[in-house]
């Protein structure tokens, strides 16, 4: 089973600080930390952990940064063959965070700005062969729209996590299978007010732009899917959390990973929700990524 994920690298940079500095101001930094990142690459080597065999597509940086990221994600069993060394800087994600969890961040797009639609040109052929197709926000939104106008009618499956959220309206939302946003998200795309009973008007603005299913995250509430039949609520698997970074990460990759064995929304929502709660158990996000045989216990465990 193939998944092709379409999206962004990028480097993290944590800086702990005591507290945030004001404008103009300068703060001291207790420890400085960096990690491989960018949703593209960690729901790529999300899909890996779990079984799938999988090839990432995006852009890098002429630098060490690019190099670095690279071999992370080869590490853990992902193509990257189809991604490409542009001349500018790769993508960073910096951020400050202070010993209370507040925190100040900042994106510099770098390469993935320049994902364009003669890349998608060139990468086209590798994105039809796959299962299922793995997209976020965080590549140019005409390129993401010029790919799902060129995809085959039928193949892949499109998996759209609408992260960081902005207006869909350029996007053919006709092709786009299943869109999984987080509450947070939702309610910026949607207006919705986060309350269970309003979802599935909220949810209906999509449905009616064709978009076939929409499955909102939503932490220690789980998971809802909305379908024109209605909405149901999938509870989330409870665990000793740690870190919740990474868990909407790994939450797509199982979706994305069970859809692309034919599996129907309801398994694969089940599936996705154990992997979400397993990302929880450690700090660091590829760290804390579950692997199937952890996921595949833990359903065990569940339905004893």
């Amino acid at each position: 089973m193939r998944v092709a994920v379409l999206g962004s690298l990028s480097l993290t940079l944590v800086a702990e600080v005591e507290r945030l500095p004001q404008p103009g101001e300068t703060a001291v930094g207790r420890s400085l930390a960096r990690a491989p990142g960018g949703r593209g690459l960690v729901q790529a080597v999300a899909a890996a952990r779990l079984g799938a065999e999988v090839a990432l597509f995006g852009k890098v940086g002429h630098d060490e940064f690019g190099q670095e990221l690279l071999a992370a994600a080869r590490a853990h069993g992902v193509d990257v063959s189809g991604v490409e060394v542009a001349p500018q800087s790769t993508g960073a994600f910096l951020l400050l965070r202070d010993p209370r969890g507040e925190s100040l961040s900042a994106y510099a797009p770098g390469a993935n700005a320049l994902v364009d639609e003669a890349y998608i040109d060139r990468i086209l052929p590798h994105l039809g062969r796959a299962d299922v197709l793995l997209l976020q926000l965080e590549i140019p939104l005409p390129s993401l729209a010029f790919a799902l106008r060129r995809l085959p009618r039928e193949r892949p499956v499109v998996v759209l996590n609408p992260a960081p959220p902005q207006d869909l309206g350029p996007l053919p939302l006709a092709r786009v299978d299943v869109l999984v946003p987080n509450a947070q998200e939702f309610k910026a795309l949607a207006g919705w007010s986060g309350s269970p009973e309003e979802l599935a008007r909220a949810g209906q603005r999509f449905l009616a732009q064709g978009v076939k299913a929409l499955v909102v995250t939503a932490g220690e509430d789980g998971a809802y899917l909305v379908e024109p039949e209605g909405v149901t609520h999938f509870p989330a698997v409870r665990v000793a959390a740690v870190d919740p970074a990474g868990a909407g990460e790994a939450f797509c990759a199982g979706l994305a990973v069970k859809l692309g064995q034919g599996r129907g929304l309801y398994e694969a929502i089940g599936f996705a929700n154990a992997a979400a709660a397993l990302a929880t158990r450690k700090h660091g996000v590829l760290p804390s990524l579950p692997t199937l045989a952890e996921v595949q216990a833990l359903l065990a465990q569940l339905a004893r």
